[in-house]
């Protein structure tokens, strides 16, 4: 909501906004793209996951409570926004930032460090915020006219649900959940597979998205589906060229995946997972079905051996 009322604020003013949203595999568009359709406003799309993972493997203010370098990720964003605005010629950049809303990535010092970060000091507007924040070069060359933008501060939202009213706006997404990295569970994962590969595709990013994920013999990993959904998921992400995928044969069950494969003694572990999390009574033998680059293999595994792997969860 704050995005969309900053871009309104400053369209009131008869200036031309454009939003541009950034998408890894941590946070995607689909909020950005609902937002534009309804306002009206142009809005370019950009992956940079490659970029975003530079940045992520050693933030120079670190992380917040999980796997999220929010003062960093900012900066970067503002940076690649920048190189947008010099190649089109654009004037500034701005956002739905709200001072104080945020305890850790929206104070004073907070913000500022984002601005001397980006490379684009002085050329980032908070139209929400613009009057409890010193002057930027946009509003002293009268780019924009100071006096109508906000002097709001603080973490309610009252202010916003008003003046989007006043905009006509009652539809739009709610102001959390957007980015994984603040997940425990999902920084868990994340953090656990740069631990055994520095440079992982972007694939296996996807990956940490579902499922649950077992750390078996050092470097393998096991990945079993929770649901329907998830299954087809994973098969989605599947490389039939390196990956190993196991199935049940004779009953529902998961699908089971060992990324870029592993040797017979993981990938009678992921069998015996496949059981464990299948309809198959406990203690009774079941046939799975293996695809490996080599070709089909069948094998019979016991299922309930659930405890046995759960000090291998992630």
């Amino acid at each position: 909501m704050d995005s969309i009322l900053s871009a309104l604020i400053l369209r009131e003013q008869g200036i031309d906004v454009e939003w541009v949203n950034f998408e890894t595999p941590f946070f995607g568009s689909e909020k950005a793209r609902k937002a534009a359709l309804m306002a009206g406003i142009p809005l370019t799309v950009k992956r940079i996951t490659q970029t975003y993972m530079e940045m992520l493997k050693d933030p120079h203010c670190g992380y917040g409570g999980n796997m999220n370098p929010c003062l960093d990720c900012h900066a970067l964003m503002f940076r690649l926004a920048g190189s947008i605005m010099k190649e089109r010629g654009v004037h500034f950049l701005f956002s739905g930032e709200v001072m104080g809303q945020r305890p850790m990535s929206q104070t004073k010092p907070s913000l500022r460090y984002v601005e001397k970060n980006s490379g684009f000091d002085g050329y980032i507007l908070r139209p929400l915020s613009a009057k409890v924040l010193p002057p930027t070069i946009v509003e002293e060359q009268g780019l924009v006219d100071r006096e109508r933008l906000l002097g709001l501060s603080g973490r309610g939202r009252k202010d916003q649900m008003r003046l989007a009213q006043d905009f006509g706006i009652s539809d739009y997404p709610a102001p959390a959940g957007g980015c994984l990295l603040t997940d425990v569970g999902f920084s868990r994962r994340l953090k656990d597979l740069l631990e055994h590969d520095n440079s992982p595709q972007e694939r296996d990013l996807e990956l940490l998205k579902f499922g649950r994920h077992f750390r078996l013999g050092g470097k393998h990993k096991v990945i079993v589906g929770r649901t329907k959904k998830d299954n087809k998921q994973i098969v989605d992400l599947v490389d039939p060229r390196f990956d190993i995928t196991l199935r049940m044969i004779d009953m529902p069950g998961p699908t089971v995946l060992i990324p870029y494969g592993g040797p017979e003694e993981v990938i009678r572990a992921a069998a015996c997972l496949c059981a464990a999390y299948s309809k198959v009574k406990d203690g009774i033998s079941a046939r799975v079905f293996s695809s490996t680059p080599d070709g089909p293999k069948r094998m019979t595994a016991i299922a309930g051996l659930r405890k046995k792997f759960l000090s291998y969860v992630i």
